[in-house]
């Protein structure tokens, strides 16, 4: 005899990609069982309607965003909303004594006034932000298991915090040196049409989008800062390239210790995520390909030295859908309620 009784949770904004991917992997999780689906633009449709490949497993009706009705059912509720939603939704979840991780960019600032300049939104909800914390588990492991709400790290964020952690965190870096120059495949922008990423326009090229302007841009640079020690700016630019899915990062700084060479950043990288299932260092002159993190968890790191410039490049890649969404969120979901970090995830990719 054990233990059967499997945790309800429950996703508002369940229509989208970060939607779907939370379906299909918590449908997998043996600890929980999937009890309710929201989102206010299908109400009375089901979950098979939207798509059909998963009607036979997962064919829940989605229902209203009713926060009372949501916490009766929920002891775990996934806000997988649009900028500015979630913050109007997690106070009373968490009134009701939820567990809330928010996929959306509301919750991943311990400064609401940065949230406010870049996303535009005034926001009245500030004790509640206070007691936020960043999702990212290798660097917040801790914090995380004593959370009730995890803001969870955005896809760009998380690919280029995974590069930039263990050089800032040991000072191997001058820090105000570091730029960040990231691709990612369509999917990163959503399932909403826009022209954009239309076949016939992001097929056969890439561009460059937000530069200098990115909203990921002040997400980075508060982590950076706070494993710096000191404020920080960081050069990010982002572009498009016409694949579904999957982000590389591709990071450059100039080394403080011009002597060090790859080998010495490959042992400083692997002992720093050493305790960290979801990070793999590749070895010595192999860089990380995206195809190999498609439909999984891991981010795979690649690292060089050019001795002729004195600069480390850094190559992270992962599936922005993935670890770069939803199955970081599940990820800091395992680490909330004390299960093994690896619970219910993927840990290998779809491969070719």
């Amino acid at each position: 005899m054990g233990k059967f009784r499997r945790v309800p949770v429950g996703i508002v904004g369940a229509s989208g990609y970060g939607g779907v991917q939370l379906v299909r992997l918590l449908m997998d999780h043996p600890e929980v069982e999937l009890v309710y689906l929201g989102d206010e633009s299908s109400i009375g449709k089901s979950f098979g309607d939207l798509y059909p490949h998963l009607a036979h497993a997962a064919n829940l009706p989605i229902e209203g965003v009713e926060p009372e009705i949501i916490a009766y059912r929920c002891e775990v509720v996934f806000l997988s909303l649009p900028n500015g939603l979630a913050c109007q939704i997690a106070p009373k979840l968490l009134e009701k004594g939820c567990k809330v991780l928010d996929l959306s960019a509301d919750y991943r600032f311990s400064d609401l006034t940065t949230y406010t300049n870049w996303y535009g939104t005034e926001r009245s909800d500030r004790p509640i932000a206070a007691t936020a914390v960043y999702g990212l588990p290798e660097l917040y492991r801790d914090r995380i298991a004593e959370a009730q709400l995890v803001g969870c790290p955005g896809s760009y964020a998380t690919a280029s915090l995974l590069a930039l952690s263990p050089l800032l965190k040991q000072g191997l870096i001058v820090p105000e040196t570091a730029i960040i120059d990231a691709k990612s495949g369509t999917s990163s922008s959503g399932r909403q049409a826009q022209t954009n990423l239309l076949l016939a326009e992001a097929d056969n090229s890439i561009a460059a989008f937000n530069v200098g302007r990115h909203r990921h841009t002040p997400e980075i640079e508060q982590i950076c800062s706070d494993l710096a020690g000191h404020e920080l700016m960081i050069q990010f630019t982002p572009h498009l390239i016409p694949m579904v899915r999957g982000i590389l990062a591709t990071v450059y700084a100039t080394l403080r210790d011009p002597g060090l060479v790859r080998d010495d950043l490959i042992t400083i990288f692997s002992a720093f995520y050493r305790n960290s299932p979801w990070v793999k260092i590749c070895g010595s002159s192999v860089y990380p390909q995206t195809k190999w993190a498609n439909g999984s968890n891991l981010c795979y790191i690649g690292l060089e030295v050019d001795p002729r410039t004195g600069r480390v490049i850094v190559m992270s890649a992962i599936d922005n859908l993935i670890k770069g969404q939803a199955g970081q969120a599940i990820q800091c979901l395992n680490l909330m309620m004390g299960w093994d970090e690896t619970l219910g995830l993927p840990k290998l990719g779809f491969y070719p």
